[in-house]
């Protein structure tokens, strides 16, 4: 049986927004855990704010999963990396998005940004847990197909 060259490699995904302080880092450690180990999922900024949200990891711990070890990057880290799907979850980051080496799809999924949330700490806890659960929603349904797509 001979193995298509496509199964060797690990697919890399990279995931932009403007500040990937919030919304890259929701998405990229739900899509990490929706994927598996068969795929590289990480995330960056065009103009990263230089932290992870502390509500984005306080929300993503409420439904397991750990992203206090993700830090803020500039997408000119990934420019020499083979990265082969581009998702970007703002629109500013769709407008500032490069192309990459070897990318061969993009996706532009836009979601509210948590870190406007205004209020109490609550109140901003409720716009982070929505927008969790919607980045949740689609991701996961994106991580549906690539598993059956990657399957067949």
């Amino acid at each position: 049986m001979q193995v298509h060259p496509s199964r060797l490699m690990k697919p890399a995904i990279l995931i932009l927004c403007t500040g990937n302080s919030c919304r890259s880092h929701l998405a990229e450690g739900i899509l990490r855990r929706a994927l598996g180990a068969d795929y590289t999922v990480v995330s960056a900024g065009s103009k990263p704010a230089g932290y992870v949200h502390p509500l984005a990891i306080q929300a993503m711990a409420e439904i397991g999963i750990d992203i206090s070890a993700h830090r803020s990057k500039h997408l000119n880290e990934f420019l020499t990396q083979d990265i082969e799907t581009v998702i970007t979850v703002c629109g500013n980051a769709d407008q500032a998005c490069p192309m990459f080496p070897g990318q061969m799809n993009r996706h532009h999924w836009g979601f509210d940004d948590p870190a406007h949330a205004t209020g109490t700490e609550e109140d901003q806890m409720r716009v982070f847990r929505r927008v969790r659960d919607e980045i949740l929603k689609v991701f996961e349904a994106y991580a549906s197909g690539r598993r059956d797509q990657r399957a067949s």
